[in-house]
């Protein structure tokens, strides 16, 4: 690929290998038809969409919840069988697919060890973890072989959410679910949990302990640029070496674009970690590829900030 050519990048676009999602229960295996057709489909459909949306490239990623829910040995099993296939694909069309690793987590050392295979065999440009490993957070310290290892790779994680547990569900959710399914997902469920895995992956010590390791956000962070100053006041004092939790916050994470088309929450999250740490996302087949370009060209950013989200910023994250 030329390094100089335009180029729009999209880094959270799902598929499913239905192999993997044989492993789903439950809620997880819950879709509706049009969105499971097309996350089986690697070929003519998302082609096509991601021509009329003007979308160069995917970076692949399966979606949740992966393998985050089995068991050890399964885990490291479909993992390995997952992320082959992915390869496949990728090798397929290496112009238009880029691949994220699916990690065994429940099997943290195993899981290092794959996604340095990943990386250094496969060619997969970082990984992606969906939601919490049989009821943990990522930040806790029996995963920190994962979290070594990608820093030293130098690829990032991205933190992408998951349903929640069925006993935090019941608290939150279940009364209002039946009429607002979505409730404990896209539209605050996935929010709240992934943005407490983000507040903790600062405030636990882990990335004090690998400083150099970048992680990435989607749906425009979260809902954490507009809650850094807030954060920082509350807790009133340096999370460690000095530095606030926004200071952290700003040097260890991305955020992208997917399924967040919002001018306001675009203009908080520049405002509060910079236009280099924002990348362009769809969040396919979840969100319409051409509404996704569509409203990043119509905004009022500059050419030069347009282009650095939709591709420069990803180029220089995952080394494409």
């Amino acid at each position: 690929m030329d390094a100089k050519a335009p180029v729009t990048i999209a880094i959270e676009e799902h598929y499913n290998d239905p192999n993997l999602v044989a492993h789903f229960t439950g809620l997880d295996l819950r879709r509706p038809p049009t969105i499971a057709s097309k996350l089986l489909d690697l070929g003519e459909t998302r082609l096509r969409e991601m021509d009329e949306g003007g979308v160069d490239i995917q970076v692949l990623s399966h979606a949740g919840p992966t393998t985050q829910k089995l068991d050890p040995d399964t885990a490291v099993r479909m993992a390995k069988v997952t992320n082959d296939r992915l390869a496949e694909t990728v090798a397929g069309k290496p112009d238009r697919f880029a691949g994220f690793a699916v990690l065994p987590t429940p099997a943290p050392e195993a899981a290092a060890d794959e996604l340095e295979r990943c990386i250094t065999d496969l060619g997969f440009k970082g990984a992606v973890v969906n939601g919490l490993t049989n009821g943990k957070f990522l930040d806790e310290r029996p995963f920190w072989p994962i979290l070594a290892r990608a820093e030293k790779l130098g690829v990032p994680i991205y933190l992408h959410p998951a349903l929640p547990s069925p006993e935090v569900s019941k608290v939150y959710y279940d009364d209002l679910s039946g009429q607002y399914p979505e409730l404990r997902g896209p539209v605050w469920g996935f929010a709240a949990e992934t943005g407490t895995q983000a507040v903790r992956m600062v405030l636990s010590g882990a990335l004090a302990e690998f400083p150099n390791l970048q992680l990435v956000l989607g749906h425009l962070g979260e809902a954490i640029p507009f809650m850094l100053w807030r954060i920082d006041d509350l807790l009133a004092r340096p999370v460690y070496d000095g530095m606030r939790f926004s200071d952290v916050f700003r040097r260890n994470f991305h955020l992208t674009t997917s399924g967040n088309f919002s001018d306001t929450a675009l203009a908080c999250s520049i405002a509060e970690v910079g236009i280099d740490r924002i990348l362009f996302a769809v969040d396919w087949p979840f969100a319409s590829n051409k509404a996704a370009t569509d409203w990043l060209k119509q905004t009022s950013l500059s050419d030069a900030d347009k282009a650095k989200i939709l591709g420069e910023n990803a180029r220089r994250l995952l080394k494409m």
